[in-house]
């Protein structure tokens, strides 16, 4: 008899499988204790997360040499499946030379808390420029992403990992869910097509307006804010996760939209990681994702509509469908929302911020524009920062 949370319903997962790496027994806990321990980071377990739980399928480990040379070439694993980023567990040269190739090794975090287990079948040295151009589209370290990569060891291990251990989302794990809970969700909900919606902002007016116009074609939303590592500057989950509560309550359905955190680091890849994005959410069991102006985007390391034009070189194999929407304004003539699609008028009719200037006013208490920021939505923001100035 099938255990009723090993069904996968909906959308066929990418790959073909969902996986699934967890093993929180007792016993294989107690057998981790007695194999040689590496450090890892927290980056490290978003990646070892997501790999078990299913949200990376069908990876099943940290890539080998094949695989990562065929994505940082290719955009495909070794087998054909596209793929747009590497999941590779970089060390130091003094590890490295500890483990053995085809030895089992424990995964700890820097308090020595046992995470998972890995058999090591691959160790490889990166050529990390090429990585770097090829994926994030720059060599430049003042790329974020380029920086941690840089920042990494230059020897990677690759193999299968086992999750012993289940990180903790804090205040947030009330709306954590992984994929078979989500897939599940939706067939409860009576949902055949559901888009997915990536962010590490806070939703102001042209998010929401995009949102709202793809619901207008599909029976919900998935609202699927990254809550792992990001930059500095960037606005903290915790005060991003009370400004989607409040938009959700005051101006969406409530029946339509669904909440769920996605645990991972944000890489900063722009189209490459408009990719992984989508996958990941396919595997969540989102029919659709929306794709919208420089997505996975920092500084001016993207063009526009790369994202989407990536995106779209690619859409026959990625086995879902794509809302692609031009950036959207308010037009004080149309009274509305609005894109160069739908609106005739010209720019000083246009109510615009972004997304730097509308984090400078929140951050000096100024409420933007209703326009451009749901007022509701700006007093919790405020407030949040506040604290957080106070804090430092």
């Amino acid at each position: 008899m099938v255990n009723e949370m090993e069904k996968v319903y909906g959308i066929t997962p990418h790959g073909g499988k969902l996986v699934n790496l967890k093993d929180l027994s007792v016993s294989s806990l107690e057998a981790a204790k007695k194999l040689p321990k590496l450090t890892i980071n927290n980056w490290t377990i978003s990646d070892i997360e997501l790999l078990a739980i299913g949200g990376f399928s069908p990876l099943t480990g940290f890539m080998s040499k094949t695989d990562y040379e065929a994505v940082v070439n290719h955009m495909h694993l070794a087998n054909g499946i596209i793929w747009s980023i590497p999941i590779t567990l970089p060390v130091s040269e003094e590890d490295a030379e500890k483990i053995e190739v085809n030895e089992k090794v424990t995964l700890v975090d820097a308090d020595g808390a046992i995470y998972a287990t890995m058999t090591v079948t691959d160790k490889y040295r990166p050529d990390k420029t090429l990585e770097a151009q090829n994926v994030y589209g720059t060599t430049e370290e003042a790329h974020p992403g380029v920086k941690k990569m840089y920042s990494t060891g230059p020897v990677y291990l690759g193999g299968p990992i086992n999750l012993l251990k289940m990180p903790s989302h804090g205040d947030f794990n009330d709306y954590y869910m992984e994929p078979i809970e989500t897939r599940k969700l939706f067939h409860d909900l009576g949902w055949q097509t559901i888009v997915g919606f990536q962010t590490r902002n806070p939703i102001h007016r042209a998010h929401e307006f995009i949102q709202k116009t793809a619901l207008e074609s599909v029976d919900g939303l998935l609202l699927n804010p990254l809550v792992g590592e990001t930059k500095a500057d960037d606005i903290p989950a915790d005060v991003r996760m009370k400004s989607y509560e409040t938009i959700l309550h005051y101006y969406y359905p409530k029946d339509r939209v669904r909440l769920v955190i996605y645990p991972a680091a944000m890489r900063y890849a722009g189209p490459r990681e408009a990719i992984l994005h989508a996958i990941v959410r396919k595997n969540y069991g989102c029919t659709h994702f929306i794709v919208g102006r420089d997505h996975a985007g920092v500084g001016d390391y993207y063009g526009t509509y790369e994202a989407q034009e990536l995106i779209t070189s690619v859409e026959d194999e990625m086995g879902m469908q794509f809302f692609k929407f031009e950036n959207a304004f308010y037009c004080n003539k149309c009274g509305s929302m609005a894109t160069n699609k739908t609106c005739p008028h010209d720019e000083k009719n246009r109510i615009s911020l972004s997304g730097t200037k509308v984090r400078k006013m929140l951050r000096d208490g100024i409420v933007p524009p209703k326009e451009v920021s749901r007022p509701e939505v700006a007093k919790v923001l405020i407030e949040g920062m506040r604290k957080q100035v106070a804090h430092e």
